[in-house]
């Protein structure tokens, strides 16, 4: 599974950098970790409030395509998902190397859960061409 995902996030990172359009969600992330590890409180909560936007238009243009992903769900996933993102960060930038790993283990956890969604409201909006 390991060098499943390294090859999928060595893609993405290649397909980003190619098309010029680096994901705006990383992009924040990294720069939230930056100014956290800075101890740049004010930079830190000025680039947590520009993620959580973000996610919320993530989350509205995943509701416009596909009548069976709901804005709110999406919200509420996408929240829940930067939340563990950032206790790992923390828990990585205190040293607390074991927490990360747990907190990995449920990040993970919730990106299968928010895929099983995303696999879920293809198959309701193309239900024919799913059909034997």
């Amino acid at each position: 599974m390991l060098w499943e995902q390294h090859s999928v996030w060595t893609r993405l990172a290649i397909m980003s950098i190619v098309a010029g359009s680096p994901d705006q969600d990383l992009v924040i992330a990294a720069e939230l970790v930056k100014a956290s590890k800075a101890g740049n409180t004010s930079a830190a909560a000025d680039d947590e409030k520009r993620w959580h936007e973000n996610a919320d238009q993530i989350a509205e243009l995943l509701s416009r395509i596909n009548p069976y992903w709901h804005l709110e769900a999406w919200k509420a996933m996408l929240h829940e998902h930067l939340a563990l993102i950032k206790a790992e960060a923390v828990a990585m930038l205190t040293s607390d190397y074991k927490r990360s790993v747990s907190i990995y283990d449920e990040i993970e956890a919730q990106a299968l859960q928010m895929a099983d969604t995303m696999a879920e409201g293809i198959i309701e909006q193309f239900r024919e061409r799913f059909q034997d």
